[in-house]
């Protein structure tokens, strides 16, 4: 029976992340893994996160099933910091835990396509994996510009798919510091994106990963509060693997949005038995010790200012780095002027896959071959060799 299967392509950056390991080269630089690095290069676990994990050594007094909902304590801990002082928004939202923003948006899309949702459009580039669980769940999708080639937001055509959606269609749409251009909406664009998902009655799936890692908490959110205050539901998907330093621990949180009023709250009640009965099938119940440590940091005012302090520290180095390149400007051929003004982890560079293997091949530098890098993988001590040698390859 094992005959049958077909060969799947090997994973991109599960290749790319061999042969950097591979290459003995000591000045090599790793743009391609989608994690965060200090100016050493590491990964470290939060100082915050280690305080929780020692109160719940001491504390945890259980190890049983929590449900497919997961820790509930987690979730609602989470929603001022997503939502703002009104985190249920008057009753009108509700979440649960899922395993990392992977899940949530598995958990979306799916429930999208069971409440009779007929298409759903991205922008693109995106996070490669959106395609991915769309054509897993079977879900019909089409694509449009989320980029200009000037490193700005094509917002016409966010625009326009939403307004040519309309009901039975949904439109997935990243809340900041977008994966994987780095390109962020304006105050206004959000206004004039929320007021063509409430005009349209096209159904609003935000993908919110990076809160955080843009200008802070508030300000990364606010471009999505304002598309919920006008919009009558709404799906959320939440990740804390970034903003919380948590990737392997799998920490996720999914929201629905119902309408006000009593109405409102049955229709609330009556999807989350759909999302409680999808994940049961598909991962059963969510592992519980991750969000555990962010419920313990957000119940502690000390653990809470400790991890702001932190998440602070790492988006002033990703500011730091973006300035670098901005101030290099026209680098053979590529204006790196543009992410100076993006957001976030990742953006994406105009070099062809040719380009990239003569960066990797050359130069030792790994990216993957759409072009995008992981700003985090860059120091003050390897970033004008970055410089050079994108001038070089493409001049």
């Amino acid at each position: 029976m094992l005959d049958r299967l077909e060969e799947q392509a090997p994973d991109a950056l599960l290749a790319l992340i061999k042969l950097y390991a591979a290459d003995t080269r000591a000045d090599k630089i790793d743009l391609g893994v989608g994690v965060y690095r200090t100016g050493q290069g590491d990964t470290p676990v939060f100082g915050a996160i280690k305080g929780a994990e020692r109160w719940l050594v001491e504390n945890q007094d259980s190890k049983s099933y929590l449900g497919p909902e997961g820790d509930m304590g987690f979730v609602h801990a989470l929603m001022p910091y997503i939502f703002g002082s009104d985190a249920t928004m008057g009753g009108r939202l509700e979440g649960m835990q899922t395993p990392g923003g992977t899940g949530a948006v598995r958990l979306a899309i799916a429930l999208a396509k069971q409440m009779g949702i007929t298409k759903l459009h991205m922008g693109t580039p995106s996070w490669p994996n959106h395609a991915q669980i769309i054509r897993d769940v079977a879900l019909d999708w089409q694509a449009f510009d989320h980029a200009n080639p000037d490193g700005t937001a094509n917002v016409e055509a966010v625009l326009a798919a939403i307004n040519g959606a309309g009901p039975g269609e949904a439109v997935l749409v990243h809340g900041c510091c977008h994966n994987p251009t780095g390109i962020d909406y304006s105050s206004d664009d959000w206004d004039a994106i929320g007021d063509a998902f409430a005009a349209s009655g096209t159904f609003p799936i935000i993908d919110t990963a990076y809160q955080g890692l843009g200008f802070g908490m508030e300000e990364d959110a606010s471009g999505m509060r304002s598309v919920l205050a006008k919009v009558p539901e709404a799906f959320i998907c939440y990740s804390c693997d970034k903003n919380f330093g948590m990737y392997r621990d799998r920490v996720g949180a999914f929201y629905i949005l119902s309408q006000a009023g009593a109405e409102g709250a049955a229709t609330l009640g009556k999807a989350f038995s759909n999302a409680n009965a999808l994940a049961r099938a598909s991962w059963s119940m969510p592992p519980d010790h991750g969000a555990a440590a962010v419920r313990v940091i957000l119940r502690d005012p000390e653990l809470t200012q400790e991890w702001l302090d932190e998440l602070a520290q790492m988006r002033a180095r990703m500011r730091q780095v973006r300035e670098r390149l901005g101030e290099a400007g026209q680098t053979g051929g590529v204006d790196l002027s543009p992410l100076a003004i993006q957001n976030g982890l990742f953006s994406t560079l105009p070099v062809s896959k040719e380009q990239v293997v003569q960066l990797r091949e050359e130069h030792g530098i790994y990216m993957a071959g759409s072009g995008r890098i992981n700003i985090a993988g860059l120091t003050m001590d390897n970033i004008d060799k970055f410089i050079g040698a994108i001038g070089e390859v493409t001049g």
